[in-house]
């Protein structure tokens, strides 16, 4: 098992827009393995390489016993939006009302470079938003209206974690559906 630490709010690689993948090789597969690894070892729904500290464009997934990744994702969505609570395993026990839209159809590709399609409704497509946003250096708080981000950042200053010159995260308390995101 190839657990690694998770980014928490406040590191600069989780602001940082990832690297497109060039090449899908050993050190790709690796990756792919440690995002796993370590996002069913927090639990989560997904997982994105920023949140490791890797800068590339890729996440994995694991939702309604679906697991799975995609790299250098690129993402269709529906206009239907809904509100709905989100967590972040980068945000460790937080949880906020967040819009997404209700479907998503991501596009890219495995990581042995075959391209791929992955459609969501619900959980699915929260959590493809989620992580790609991830890869776009935007995190979820950031999709909150002024008022609601300004609550969310209070709770965030106000969290054990915040600030901690060296975390690790291993588990979440609050999950999504059963699942941090």
């Amino acid at each position: 098992m190839a657990v690694k630490p998770i980014r928490l709010f406040g590191d600069p690689v989780l602001r940082t827009p990832a690297e497109p993948v060039k090449d899908f090789d050993k050190e790709l597969r690796q990756l792919v393995k440690d995002l796993t690894d370590t996002m069913i070892d927090a639990p989560g729904a997904g997982l994105a390489a920023p949140q490791l500290g890797v800068g590339l464009r890729v996440f994995t997934y694991y939702v309604d016993d679906r697991l799975g990744h995609v790299v250098n994702p690129t993402l269709d969505l529906s206009d239907e939006q809904e509100t709905g609570d989100e967590g972040c395993l980068s945000l460790p026990g937080l949880a906020f009302p967040t819009p997404r839209s209700v479907s998503a159809v991501a596009k890219g590709y495995n990581m042995h470079g075959e391209p791929i399609t992955l459609e969501g409704t619900d959980l699915l497509a929260r959590c493809v938003q989620h992580e790609t946003d991830h890869l776009d250096g935007i995190i979820f708080i950031d999709r909150m209206d002024a008022e609601q981000r300004k609550a969310a950042m209070k709770a965030i200053r106000e969290a054990e974690w915040f600030g901690d010159p060296a975390p690790v995260v291993k588990e979440s308390p609050h999950r999504t559906f059963g699942k941090a995101i």
